[in-house]
């Protein structure tokens, strides 16, 4: 990329400025400054090089510079070739750095996520990237309609806003499979909520998901995984919640736990609804959005878009088909307890 690929709009004002400094011996302005720094930061994202915005900020002051060729003129480009020649070199000792960097970074980070490293040996190298392994550590995962990548716009903006809230405070920020990963010391519990409020609106209303906090080395792993569990359940159960807390869904792995059990549950107690005049899934449908509703006929109807007397009528059909009375306490449990396993085993699309 030399300067002449570069658009104009990252030089956009710059010989007004270096004219007018020029003649006055002014300092640049607050509002100057904000405007070429705004500048510079669109274009790192956009992909320019160091070199070529040195060099084309260098022939734009040649250009501004009042005098004669042969004077100011002529020191000018010889500043710019050696700026031009160091900014070369910069650029190619910072590349390999930050290619040694990134492949330390992204080895530790599998092996911190997956246990696959000697523990005591992990915590030596956790120091190097901001964590203290020794303490109980959470981490949080979110997940947008994109994959992200270090280094990626995203990813940028939500560390620079941990870092302006919080400054360091032992948090690694980084991406896993195309999401946002946040691993936050477990007793400083504002950073995950925050990292969470500012990664939904990040992602365009991404889901955010926290694992409780565990400690040592192993925990992190830990919290990992029930992170994405999380995720995975939400997906299934179809949740609205942008940000779930794993602590909170807990009651779901132990429904799941007995597989076979929780099939028997929902084959005995929803198996009689396939009979129904277009299957078991429309009764399903109005099951969920019943105990989703709290038991509130009115609402549930409305979350379906159907009058209160059709909906009387579904669950009526339920009752008849079931033998279960969905308005009844008594038979309220067992049926809500098969509709989330039903869900969970993605049944009657799914044969038990």
């Amino acid at each position: 990329m030399t300067e002449r690929d570069l658009p104009d709009q990252y030089l956009d004002g710059c010989a007004g400025i270096l004219a007018e400094v020029s003649a006055t011996g002014r300092r640049l302005t607050r509002d100057e400054i904000a405007s070429r720094r705004s500048l510079g930061e669109q274009a790192a994202d956009a992909g320019y090089g160091l070199r070529a915005l040195v060099s084309a900020h260098l022939s734009a002051a040649r250009a501004a510079w009042p005098g004669t060729p042969g004077s100011a003129d002529s020191a000018l480009a010889a500043v710019q070739q050696i700026v031009d020649a160091f900014a070369d070199g910069y650029e190619r000792a910072q590349r390999q750095a930050v290619r040694q960097e990134e492949a330390a970074r992204r080895e530790f980070i599998d092996d911190l996520l997956y246990g696959r490293s000697d523990l005591g040996r992990l915590a030596e190298r956790a120091e190097r990237f901001g964590l203290r392994l020794s303490q109980a550590h959470a981490v949080a995962v979110a997940q947008g309609p994109a994959a992200y990548e270090e280094g990626a716009p995203v990813p940028r903006r939500l560390e620079q806003a941990l870092i302006t809230r919080f400054g360091n405070r032992d948090v690694l920020l980084t991406t896993k499979d195309g999401r946002l990963l946040c691993v936050a010391p477990g007793h400083e519990d504002e950073i995950l909520p925050y990292f969470a409020k500012q990664a939904h609106a990040a992602t365009d209303g991404g889901r955010v998901a926290i694992g409780r906090p565990r400690p040592g080395p192993g925990g992190v792993v830990q919290s990992y995984e029930e992170a994405l569990n999380a995720l995975e359940l939400a997906e299934r159960l179809e949740l609205d919640d942008p940000v779930l807390h794993a602590a909170d869904l807990l009651v779901y792995p132990v429904l799941t736990r007995d597989r076979q059990a929780m099939s028997e549950l929902v084959h005995d107690t929803l198996g009689p609804l396939t009979n129904a005049r277009g299957g078991a899934q429309p009764l399903l449908d109005t099951l969920t959005a019943y105990f989703d509703s709290g038991c509130v006929a009115a609402e549930a109807a409305r979350r379906l878009s159907l009058s209160v007397r059709a909906l009387t009528y579904r669950l009526e059909r339920i009752h008849k088909l079931t033998g279960a009375n969905p308005a009844d306490p008594a038979h309220r449990y067992m049926l809500q307890t098969a509709v989330i396993g039903a869900r969970l085993l993605d049944w009657p699309g799914t044969e038990l």
